[in-house]
């Protein structure tokens, strides 16, 4: 790539990996390949506009031309009920590569260098998240449980993969895994099954570039901190006494032999100080078993300063080694766990990407195919807030994410432009921005 990461490389990465997508079609009615049908789909959640493919065919009708081509490389654009169709035998997980090769050339290009910490490591988040629900539409792939009335809830579900880091707002999207029935497992899908697969599926393409993995109680349990370390992930995991009682007895018996050590600093945040006990305590199993994975504990109070009130609490365990120098880092990499929740999930479910919106069920693997689509969207856009420079000084004026994108739908709704940066530059133009864009 010449200028990395910019949205034509981003558009040739998605073209490269959608090409070889199968074609589950036997008759002879091949008017629109695969590749189109993924790549229109993804216009509209990158547009966030759920009639992009409609806008485009009334514009090639009215100009003889359309953005779905001129931006999105789309030459026919297949119709709502064909997109569907033809997307739904596909597996999500042929949109993988897609996440891996941008996540790659980030890193090639030092974009993830601002979010390395704790000596060196990537943070990566793992959360599980629902996607869709109903009592009355339903496929294989759904899972189910028992409303309080009685009613049987259809349900998708998946985890969001997602770097982050402390003092970032931005995330980095990776693969998602979804939970739904798995050949030959007797029991409903979950969680924490799907997060190992998740571990094991993606260990050789993300485990080498230094990578802590982050997770709520759910996740600090002996075989999934196993399976992290025997892939070669570090982590961090929430640890709650409720559902560890055990090892908080092993917790309590080092207390009270003077084993745990506690360390307190002080922090002006703008306003008042903040006051931060971390206590910890290394070298402690996880369960009763000789063969059990050994951990460090951390644990962080703050409080008001003045006040007193507690602000925030929370525990870890870690497999990186607790020193008095490195205790606070480990807590705040750990805290920066919540960043899944309000940087991705709450984006993607209030900010106009509408990931719970039924965008289409279909009868096997559409409603998880069109979730990583736009999950794929999410991504672009965080991409191109830092490599194009038109873009990330729009996106500073048009500082509400709908604003941005109901302009975009407006424009590509009405005109045609010629590429991406002939519609980055005409709303420049429009908004009269070009002496902030010259002076940075």
């Amino acid at each position: 790539m010449t200028t990395p990461c910019t949205f034509d490389d981003l558009l040739s990465i998605l073209h490269q990996r959608l090409a070889p997508l199968p074609d589950h079609r036997t008759g002879k009615n091949t008017q629109y390949s695969i590749p189109e049908a993924a790549v229109g789909a993804f216009g509209l959640f990158f547009t966030q506009s759920p009639s992009f493919l409609d806008y485009q065919r009334t514009l090639q009708s009215a100009q003889g031309e359309n953005n779905a081509h001129t931006l999105l490389g789309v030459p026919h654009i297949p119709c709502d009920n064909q997109v569907r169709k033809l997307l739904d035998p596909l597996g999500p997980s042929l949109l993988d590569g897609v996440f891996l090769t941008v996540f790659a050339a980030l890193e090639e290009h030092g974009w993830l260098r601002p979010f390395r910490v704790l000596n060196d490591q990537l943070l990566l988040a793992l959360d599980g998240t629902q996607y869709f629900s109903s009592q009355t539409i339903h496929c294989p792939n759904c899972l189910t449980r028992h409303t309080p009335k009685g009613h049987t809830l259809y349900y998708h579900a998946a985890i969001t993969p997602v770097v982050v880091c402390p003092g970032r707002s931005q995330v980095i999207t990776l693969p998602p895994e979804y939970i739904m029935p798995q050949d030959g497992h007797a029991k409903q899908d979950c969680e924490r099954a799907a997060g190992k697969r998740w571990i094991r599926t993606h260990a050789q393409e993300v485990a080498p570039y230094g990578v802590t993995l982050l997770g709520d109680d759910l996740y600090s349990n002996q075989p999934l901190c196993a399976v992290a370390l025997q892939e070669g992930y570090n982590f961090i995991f929430v640890c709650k006494p409720d559902s560890h009682p055990k090892f908080y007895e092993r917790l309590a018996f080092w207390q009270a032999n003077d084993g745990m050590v506690q360390l307190e600093s002080r922090h002006w945040n703008g306003r008042y100080t903040e006051v931060s006990v971390y206590r910890y305590v290394n070298d402690v199993r996880l369960r009763d078993a000789d063969a059990a994975v050994v951990v460090q504990w951390v644990d962080i109070t703050v409080v008001h300063g003045t006040t007193g009130e507690q602000l925030y609490h929370n525990s870890f365990i870690t497999n990186h080694p607790v020193t008095a120098e490195l205790v606070a880092a480990v807590a705040h990499a750990g805290r920066g766990r919540w960043k899944i929740e309000n940087e991705n999930n709450n984006v993607l479910k209030t900010k106009g990407y509408h990931v719970e919106h039924n965008f289409g069920h279909g009868k096997q693997y559409l409603a998880a195919f069109l979730l990583s689509l736009n999950l794929l969207a999410f991504l672009f856009h965080t991409v191109l807030e830092w490599s194009d420079d038109h873009y990330a000084l729009l996106r500073r004026v048009l500082a509400r994410r709908q604003t941005f994108f109901e302009d975009i739908r407006a424009l590509t709704r009405y005109m045609v432009f010629d590429n991406w940066e002939h519609l980055m530059a005409f709303m420049i133009r429009g908004l009269k921005l070009e002496s902030q864009l010259d002076t940075g």
